[in-house]
């Protein structure tokens, strides 16, 4: 009988993965992980991971599997908290969630799953896994969830093939309500708990309070551009061009209002400027944490907001489907640059400095710090950062 970890989490989604995985005659056990405390944060989620444990535990009992506790903390976060902070200290915007899979849900979990002679892990995610040959060797393929509206293969976009080979999505091939009934059917504590939101283990956060546990405040200027002033070139022939942010400094912007640090706001954002008296809302289209500015537009069809491309650095490139990384330059690709978006044409310009991702039709907040995806049809082949 092969042996299965799954990450039990105290939701509803790894409750019904662990009970389909006993169904299909695994030997099944439990892992709840432990990766964050109240304390260490500003929590605004009235659930603690206590309350997580209880679920696990009560779910656990439900379905006659072993469950095991293991605190990853401290490595959480040296591993996300500290990067996230970094990141933003650097006016950039970072995935926590995207590192939180690389990085614990896929290495630490997997590493402790082997102390248990474990032949896999699972988890809750919505994303489907196949065996395919290429050049006489298996490949690992990653795929979309079933539900459209719970696929979440970009969360996965940091994975390697050595991770993905252990790994099982029992619930990839169900939709969401399909899985509070089976977990209804079954009596599973979790079946109707509400899914966890905000940053992964961590839970809704008041951001700014958040940040500024390590960002000091500093007051600066809120500048607003004109639309005028901004060009985007049409074509792919200036395609450098295309792929770099917006150079606002050298715009004739007009001061309308002050904030309380660059590094709190980020590229789309529209609440907590607090300015008045536009005829409409005001959006950040960029920030300068050196110089401590925010650049805002009027409007949530700004110019500002849309670039054609983005561009990766070479050591940010990673490649899930390392086999296919030579053979796709100028190729038509599918492309994701946030969770939920839906995908969107374009092709990559693989040149010795990086990657330019250039798209059809502008994209709107390209966010320098988040990654970008691409995908032939519903496989996820590899993802870099966005500078």
């Amino acid at each position: 009988m092969k042996k299965v970890v799954v990450g039990l989490s105290g939701g509803v989604d790894s409750s019904v993965a662990a009970y389909l995985l006993k169904n299909e005659g695994y030997e099944v056990h439990g892992l709840f992980m432990k990766n964050w405390s109240d304390q260490q944060g500003v929590l605004t989620s009235s659930c603690t991971w206590e309350d997580d444990l209880a679920f696990a535990e009560i779910v656990a009992k439900k379905l006659d599997i072993p469950l095991h506790f293991v605190d990853f903390s401290e490595e959480y976060r040296k591993r996300v908290v500290d990067y996230m902070f970094e990141e933003y200290k650097r006016g950039r915007t970072p995935n926590p969630d995207v590192l939180c899979n690389r990085e614990v849900k896929f290495d630490l979990f997997a590493k402790e799953a082997q102390k248990f002679e474990a032949d896999y892990i699972a988890t809750g995610h919505y994303v489907n896994k196949e065996v395919s040959i290429s050049t006489g060797n298996s490949v690992y393929r990653l795929l979309a969830g079933k539900d459209p509206g719970k696929d979440q293969s970009y969360f996965l976009c940091q994975l390697s093939q050595k991770q993905l080979k252990r790994a099982l999505f029992p619930v990839g091939q169900l939709h969401k309500d399909e899985v509070r009934r089976i977990a209804k059917e079954q009596n599973l504590a979790t079946a109707s708990r509400k899914d966890s939101q905000g940053i992964c283990f961590v839970g809704k956060v008041d951001l700014p309070k958040f940040l500024q546990q390590q960002l000091v405040p500093r007051k600066g200027n809120i500048v607003k551009i004109d639309e005028s002033e901004i060009y985007i070139p049409e074509g792919y022939s200036d395609y450098r061009r295309l792929t770099q942010p917006h150079n606002f400094t050298r715009m004739n912007g007009e001061k309308v209002g002050e904030h309380t640090g660059a590094h709190f706001f980020t590229v789309g954002q529209r609440k907590g400027l607090q300015v008045g008296g536009m005829k409409a809302p005001l959006y950040v289209i960029g920030t300068d944490t050196k110089r401590n500015i925010v650049y805002t537009g009027e409007g949530e069809n700004h110019p500002g907001l849309f670039r054609k491309g983005l561009f990766v650095k070479r050591k940010d490139v990673h490649w899930l489907r390392e086999d296919l990384e030579n053979g796709f330059n100028e190729q038509a690709l599918d492309i994701r640059i946030r969770y939920r978006q839906p995908l969107q044409k374009g092709k990559i310009l693989k040149e010795k400095e990086g990657y330019y991702v250039l798209f059809d039709q502008p994209q709107r907040a390209v966010t320098p710090g988040q990654f970008v995806a691409w995908y032939k049809e519903d496989e996820l082949l590899g993802s870099g950062v966005i500078q």
